[in-house]
Parts: C-alpha cells; sequence; structure tokens
C-alpha cells in the first residue's frame, strides 16, 4: 500500500507541477502581482493536497507587507508549506534557478536568488530585499543556511537581517514541525538534511500516511536599535518557543 499511495500521489504531483510551469509561462504574463500571489497560494495548498499534507497554522499569518518572515529549515518541503499559509517571496541559493520545471516555478513565484559562496552577491541581494521590502513585498528567508535533523535549530546567519534593518521593515518568526497525523509523534518522512537525497526525500514523503505541517506565526517585532547579529540570535530563541507550542 505504502508503494502505491507513493505512485499515485507522484503522477499527481508531476501533473500538478507540470500545470504550474504552464501557468507561470502562457498566463502570468497577462495578470496583476497580486494575482499571481494568490495562484502561487492556492498552486501550493493544492500540492500540499497532492503529496498527502494536512496544513495547520496557529497564530496570526501576515496580512500585507513589508515584512520579512523568519523561519527553521527542516525539509524542501517548508518551501511549499510556507507558500500555501501565505504567499511570500524567498531568497534561495542560485543553483535552484536552473533546476528543470523547479527553477521556473521559484522564479515565478518571485524569489530572489543568491550566490552563497559570494560575500558581494550578499550583499546585492540584501539592496534587492530592501527594495522589495520597500515595495511592500513578504519576504521569507531561512538563517539557518541549510536544513536541520528538526530536532534542535542551528545557529542563524544574520547577513539577510540586514535588510529588515535598513528597509526599515518588521520581521515576523515562524516555527515549522511535521508531525505523523496517526501517532502526533515528529515525523521524518520528509527529512532533507545530511547526505539523504532529495529524490529519497520526496518519495518518502509520497509514501507517509497522516503527514501533517504545523506553521507557528509568532508576533510581528521590530529591531528596536538591536544589531542584526543580536536581533538573529534573540529570533532563534523565539522560534525555539513557537517549535514548542
Amino acid at each position: 500500500m505504502k508503494h502505491f499511495r507513493a505512485l499515485w500521489r507522484a503522477w499527481r504531483v508531476v501533473v500538478h507541477v507540470l500545470w504550474g510551469a504552464l501557468q507561470i509561462v502562457l498566463d502570468f504574463p497577462r495578470r496583476s502581482q497580486e494575482q499571481r500571489d494568490l495562484r502561487v497560494q492556492l498552486w501550493a495548498a493544492r500540492a500540499l493536497v497532492c503529496l498527502g499534507v494536512e496544513l495547520r497554522i496557529a497564530g496570526t499569518p501576515p496580512v500585507a507587507g513589508p515584512l520579512l518572515l523568519v523561519a527553521n529549515h527542516i525539509s524542501w518541503l517548508d518551501i511549499v508549506v510556507l507558500h500555501a499559509a501565505h504567499h511570500c517571496r524567498f531568497v534561495s541559493k542560485d543553483d535552484v534557478q536552473h533546476w528543470p520545471l523547479v527553477g521556473i516555478l521559484a522564479t515565478g513565484a518571485g524569489t530572489l536568488y543568491v550566490k552563497r559562496t559570494s560575500r558581494r552577491d550578499a550583499m546585492r541581494v540584501v539592496h534587492n530585499m530592501v527594495q522589495a521590502l520597500q515595495n511592500g513585498d513578504i519576504l521569507a528567508i531561512f538563517p539557518e543556511g541549510t536544513t536541520s535533523n528538526g530536532h534542535a535549530l542551528l545557529p542563524f546567519h544574520a547577513n539577510l537581517l540586514q535588510a529588515a534593518i535598513s528597509a526599515p521593515a518588521d520581521v515576523q518568526p515562524v516555527a515549522l514541525a511535521y508531525h505523523d497525523g496517526q501517532s502526533a509523534g515528529a515525523s521524518q518522512a520528509m527529512s532533507y538534511v545530511g547526505d539523504e537525497s532529495l529524490l529519497g526525500s520526496v518519495w518518502r514523503t509520497m509514501g507517509a500516511k497522516g503527514l501533517c505541517a504545523t506553521v507557528v506565526f509568532g508576533n510581528a517585532q521590530t529591531a528596536l536599535g538591536r544589531d542584526r547579529r543580536t536581533w538573529a540570535h534573540e529570533l532563534r530563541n523565539t522560534i525555539n518557543e513557537l517549535r514548542q507550542c
């Protein structure tokens, strides 16, 4: 049953991804930015249905920008989950832009790309983030810089927080967690850390039964004179607390 379930969901996801790419190429040029954002959110919500993932939201999702969402990072699924909760523009490593189909979806959703090995490019992205925030966008970052095992948070990198200080804009902490809907315990089905392969993670997710994704939105906050490193440290503590909710 597990393999049959995974194959059925894989077929639905492939069709859904192709449909999303076609929408971006053929339909998005005719749409306003607001209409595009709504379609991305609806697409993500439907993608979770195709994957068999239930979405649960706690706290108050953002209504409008300018706002920077700061979240812990567990899996590739985090992006779909956050988009389904509310559309936002992610900051992502630049090689995602060249992934087949995924690059089309990410770019169509408004992703800002950064070369993580280039300090100069990080400065460019911060400048672009400031402009986007000043235009009223909702951005999202994963300051851990990579996925974790979900049990403990990695140290937060502070560089991209400078955009919220410079704009200036509020920051809203967000905690992500995944649970087995049957046992209510933490699930590792969608884990993507260390030597785990992306395809293996996707396949496990598709075969999982009763997988539930929880998004806990904390209260938006301002810098209040804090430098980015101090703010990053305190946001990490806040997200750690939200994970216990």
